[in-house]
């Protein structure tokens, strides 16, 4: 049996959120293994990188997603009792749900509810002066995405719920105010969207067919039951949140194109390279940094003993930067998805492994369908100033973005 190297501190906690995205990468450099044994929580925990790690972590024959996520990530980010923490017929027939939802007909309508919505603000950013690309995406995405799901939000409430939804996202991997602000805006939202579930149900709220509102509100699980109003709101937010969570990626695609300029013409005219560049982003740029789960039963993997019920994560950015996955990692490459068939446990942002019977994202296609749609519009529809500003992304944070959410200025439209 081979010796599972070991991370020697007491507890690696505050080293995860000090290290954030690199945290397992580095130790795994450290020790010479894509295996490692550390502490976080002051749970005993294995961590994981590479294909071979994420082919295995998506087993579901050895790994469950009950009790894996943290109480801190489930009271902030993706609730309790969503999809994400659901295992055997349970998550089959919840992911369904979703999968219900993202077909390519209502994939193209949130496409077009985008563009029509990025056309329209582009005169508010022509008047504004600077503007922060990541908060104004925000606030576009809010309204879209709510507009779609058929959840209805007046125009005055469009801000505090971007504030809200944001809150979420960025709440797991921080302490103090910005952890509590999260949780707060979880509670809300939930009792909020639970109350508008229930008034669909008894015909108060009606929506419409097809919509996400629809489909979860009238969701019966395989006993033939509605699901707890609670648990419906949990899954609405699980819509509403990571389509929201696209203005990172976005965020990044334009800052990319304005450190590479020369992809601005390549994309502008070739849905191909758009492709490329699109998938480059996703793997280059940080968006989540790893995944959790627990051992089912216990089992031996390349010489190494994995007990059950141990938690394991998986490196999700650290896979995405495996220097024997993808050469030069540290290199913004577009072209190297050129001829390169996308593997499901290399290129693994959201998640790995198959979208209908796995844990991968439900919304990966919409992840790609908004940012090819935004390249596009950054590149087409519109002109706009990069000025001199801090572009840096501090991995340590979780999530990174530039410090200002990347500054526009001199916007205009090109029609």
């Amino acid at each position: 049996m081979a010796s599972m190297p070991v991370d020697r501190s007491p507890d690696s906690t505050l080293a995860l959120l000090r290290a954030g995205y690199r945290f397992i990468g580095e130790r795994c450099d450290r020790y010479g293994s894509d295996v490692f044994r550390t502490r976080i929580l002051l749970a005993p925990t294995i961590c994981l990188r590479g294909r071979a790690a994420t082919e295995l972590f998506y087993d579901t024959e050895r790994f469950r997603r009950a009790t894996a996520m943290p109480l801190r990530v489930q009271r902030t980010l993706t609730g309790r009792g969503g999809v994400q923490g659901l295992d055997a017929a349970a998550h089959t027939d919840r992911k369904a749900m979703f999968m219900s939802i993202m077909t390519p007909t209502a994939i193209g309508r949130l496409g077009q509810l985008f563009d029509d919505e990025w056309r329209a603000r582009i005169p508010a950013w022509e008047a504004a002066g600077p503007v922060s690309l990541y908060d104004e995406l925000g606030r576009l995405l809010t309204r879209v995405v709510h507009t779609w799901a058929g959840v209805p939000l007046p125009a005055s409430q469009v801000d505090e719920r971007a504030v809200e939804l944001h809150a979420m996202i960025e709440a797991p991997a921080v302490a103090g105010p910005r952890h509590w602000r999260g949780r707060l805006a979880r509670r809300r939202a939930e009792r909020r969207l639970a109350d508008l579930v229930e008034r669909t149900r008894v015909g108060l709220a009606p929506a419409p067919t097809g919509s996400a509102l629809a489909v979860i509100a009238e969701h019966r699980d395989r006993r033939g039951d509605l699901l707890p109003r609670r648990i419906a709101a949990v899954e609405l937010l699980n819509v509403l949140r990571p389509v929201v969570a696209v203005d990172q990626y976005i965020a990044f695609a334009a800052l990319a194109l304005h450190d590479h300029p020369g992809w601005q013409d390549r994309v502008r005219h070739d849905d191909e390279a758009t492709e490329h560049f699109v998938q480059e982003v996703r793997r280059y740029y940080p968006f989540f940094p790893m995944a959790a789960a627990r051992v089912r039963r216990s089992f031996d993997w390349r010489g190494h003993h994995f007990p059950a019920g141990r938690r394991v994560l998986l490196d999700l950015y650290g896979t995405n930067h495996h220097p024997e996955l993808w050469p030069e990692p540290e290199l913004f490459r577009p072209e190297r998805f050129a001829g390169r068939r996308v593997d499901p446990f290399e290129l693994i942002p959201q998640g790995g492994g198959d979208h209908w019977a796995g844990h991968r994202c439900a919304g990966e296609w919409i992840t790609i369908d908004l940012m090819k749609r935004a390249v596009a519009n950054l590149t087409t529809t519109m002109r706009y100033d990069v000025p001199i500003q801090d572009l840096t992304l501090d991995l340590h944070r979780m999530p990174a973005l530039p410090p200002l959410g990347l500054t526009l200025t001199n916007i205009r439209g090109t029609d």
